[in-house]
């Protein structure tokens, strides 16, 4: 599977963004997905995953109540909604597709999120 993100920029602290990645591939669903990030000068980090339905959601502490993590299995999509951003959230952002808590089966190409105080 080939996985597109897209949705970061820069924001002020307080504010929100959504990220948004599109998947190839006619079997979408079957995909648990997720998101990382990765901070200059730290190793990338799990934020986020969703089952291939949607039912089952994981949020690393740092963003829970922050950020939401959905899916719509139709346009092959995962998104990340995040909220209150704090410049500690400042980082690439990837998508994962099969992910666990130390890594990937796939990998998209990043997006930057930067977060101003």
């Amino acid at each position: 599977v080939q996985l597109q993100a897209s949705g970061g920029g820069l924001v002020q602290a307080g504010g929100s963004l959504r990220l948004s990645c599109a998947a190839s591939g006619r079997t979408f669903s079957r995909y648990n997905m997720g998101w990382f990030r990765q901070a200059p000068g730290k190793e990338r980090e799990f934020v986020s995953s969703i089952s291939g339905i949607g039912g089952v959601r994981y949020y690393a502490d740092s963003v829970k109540g922050r950020f939401t993590i959905s899916r719509d299995n139709a346009e092959n999509t995962v998104f990340l909604e995040m909220g209150s951003l704090k410049p500690e959230d400042t980082a690439v952002y990837y998508c994962a597709a099969n992910p666990t808590r130390a890594g990937a089966d796939y990998w998209g190409q990043g997006t930057q999120v930067t977060v101003s105080s």
